[in-house]
């Protein structure tokens, strides 16, 4: 069973629709604030680092609409 604190991002406002990290020397536990007892996704601190490096120095593409 997981044990480490959960954190929540200091973006996520009133903390109620948002992803929850928990991380530990080996492991970075991402999941559902809405749904904390349901299942939660696990990746390497090896690939955590890169994917945060990235989201927080890219500007996202605007969304696609498709022409009516």
């Amino acid at each position: 069973m997981h044990s480490t604190p959960w954190q929540k991002s200091s973006y996520s406002g009133d903390g109620s629709n948002c992803v929850e990290i928990s991380a530990t020397p080996t492991a970075i536990h991402i999941r559902d604030s809405k749904h904390p007892e349901g299942p939660h996704v696990i990746v390497a601190p090896s690939i955590w680092t890169p994917f945060i490096q990235y989201a927080t120095t890219t500007t996202a593409p605007p969304l696609y609409r498709p022409r009516v």
